[in-house]
């Protein structure tokens, strides 16, 4: 201790352990009669949002709910998931947010490896929850959740939602977190091989990351953000805590449809948004009738993967800003950006997008982004060219895997959490992911970027999605196979007209050898399963 620290000590008045629960007391303080959340008729003031929040924390615990218990909802993007984001938390249980697109046996699996106390049901999803806990040894105790907006169905459970939260007491004085690293959330990866695995979020990383989304998207009181992004996905990139942390206005979203997108847009005058790419892509390709002008600047916010720049460039031109962030599930949601320098605005629209394309540099909330040669552990040369592995290190990294320490200790070697996204890194110090480690296509001894070869497929105007996976060649060992969508309205695309434009773009060796026409099979959270296209080249 230095002479400095001496008789320095944390205390009460000057250290408080962060926790994101505490934007909404916050924002019920300073903005008590802001609209905080709409749907549909709905419109909650923050006073009620937080109100109702402690009322569900106030009757969980008179359940009998303790510190560390995990509770799980199943829900679209509606008030009452919204609401868990807080509540649950302020009971101190962990919360776990089911993506809904899951199948019966996933779900029971979940619902068991995490041991859910209470489960939360929206009556949209009774049918596959009947099923789940049918295969469970000690089910959770279920509460339906009705919607207006959703007339009929049947809830499950003995007790529907708001009688549930009038158990609860609206004034109830939540315990005030006391370790910051206590697990508050507890997301699943997608499970494309094997099981999933459970990721565990604490309170300072929850609360660093809502702030960084703050910082790098913008957002402010004025801000009114719709909800396009499931909030089941990295607990909605944690922007369920950074839309309230600036008393912004949530305008809640059953699902993703291009017609009410547009509308509720224009509505209510939205001013951000997030989605994977296949939303933006939704969006680009929806009918002209559909199609909306808007008198203000929208900005949406795009991750998952790299989004083509020809759909960048059809945003730009709808009206929309794009921003693009990089992140994975380990890391909160967001933990990169292609932060935007003043001299990209006179670039050529396709050019800007090439450059949006990029992945970019670490958050502001993060300690290090880094492209690592994985057998050196050097970083790799800022030529464009060397493909290293993106590593990450901060706060915003989760705590580990729930329940398997082994997985855990190989996704931490090093010291770095290891992305499995490879990537170069450009002179100005902007990384740009090439492919996922599994991904790259190695023909006659050369890598070839699937995402290369996909963004060149990207730009044919009749081309509305494509993949590219690694088919087994006997003279290259593997040849790209392209897996194609054509555009709505678009006919007559050929295998030859495609090739034929790849040459066009692309170095010959890059060139897909098979071209396939079909909808392309997706996870459920919308990203292209490329393993079940890898099996399927194999067997043309």
């Amino acid at each position: 201790m230095t002479i400095y620290e001496n008789g320095l000590s944390a205390n009460r008045a000057n250290y408080a352990p962060l926790t994101p629960v505490d934007f909404l007391d916050r924002a019920a303080t300073t903005w008590p009669q802001k609209v905080a959340v709409i749907h549909g008729a709905i419109r909650r003031t923050y006073l009620e949002f937080y109100r109702r929040c402690r009322q569900m924390a106030s009757a969980l615990d008179r359940r009998g709910i303790q510190k560390g218990d995990v509770i799980a909802i199943i829900a679209p993007n509606t008030p009452a998931m919204l609401e868990a984001h807080y509540g649950v938390v302020m009971a101190g249980a962990v919360l776990n947010a089911l993506n809904y697109r899951l199948d019966p046996a996933a779900i029971a699996f979940i619902l068991e490896h995490g041991g859910a106390k209470i489960l939360f049901v929206d009556k949209e999803f009774s049918e596959v929850i009947e099923q789940a806990v049918a295969m469970m040894k000690a089910p959770p105790v279920l509460i339906g959740i009705d919607d207006a907006l959703v007339p009929g169905l049947r809830l499950l459970g003995d007790k529907d939602y708001e009688e549930f939260l009038a158990e609860g007491d609206p004034n109830y004085e939540w315990p005030q977190v006391d370790d910051e690293w206590d697990s508050m959330a507890l997301n699943y990866t997608s499970g494309t091989t094997g099981n999933p695995k459970g990721v565990v979020f604490h309170h300072r990383g929850a609360f660093l990351n809502a702030i960084g989304n703050a910082i790098a998207f913008g957002l402010d009181s004025s801000s009114c953000y719709l909800w396009t992004l499931p909030m089941f996905h990295c607990n909605g990139w944690t922007f369920t805590w950074a839309v309230t942390a600036v008393g912004g206005t949530h305008v809640c979203l059953r699902s993703v449809d291009p017609v009410l997108i547009f509308e509720l847009i224009d509505q209510h005058k939205v001013s951000h948004m997030c989605g994977a790419p296949i939303v933006l892509n939704m969006l680009v390709h929806a009918p002209n009738e559909v199609k909306k002008e808007f008198g203000h600047l929208v900005q949406i916010a795009t991750g998952g993967a790299a989004p083509p720049s020809a759909v960048i460039a059809s945003m730009e031109k709808l009206g929309f800003k794009v921003l693009h962030l990089y992140g994975l599930t380990e890391t909160y949601g967001p933990s990169g950006i292609c932060a935007w320098p003043p001299e990209w605005d006179d670039l050529e629209l396709e050019l800007k997008a090439t450059r949006m394309a990029r992945q970019g540099v670490g958050y502001p909330t993060l300690e290090g982004f880094r492209v690592v040669n994985p057998d050196t552990l050097q970083d790799v040369p800022a030529d464009a060219t060397t493909i290293g592995e993106i590593w990450i290190r901060g706060n915003t990294v989760m705590k580990g895997y729930l329940k398997n320490p082994s997985a855990s200790e190989e996704a931490f070697k090093h010291g770095w959490f290891h992305s499995g996204d490879l990537a170069v890194m450009h002179p100005d110090g902007y990384a740009e992911v090439k492919d996922r480690s599994k991904d790259i296509i190695i023909s006659g001894g050369e890598n070839i970027s699937s995402l290369e070869v996909e963004e060149a497929l990207y730009k044919h105007p009749k081309i509305m999605e494509a993949a590219v996976v690694a088919r087994p060649d006997e003279k290259w060992g593997e040849t790209p196979c392209a897996f194609i969508t054509v555009a709505p309205g678009q006919i007559g695309l050929t295998e030859n007209e495609v090739v034929s434009w790849c040459r066009e773009n692309l170095a010959s060796y890059k060139i897909p050898k098979t071209v396939v026409f079909c909808d392309l099979p997706k996870t459920s959270t919308g990203k292209i399963q490329k393993f079940v296209l890898r099996d399927r080249a194999s067997n043309l």
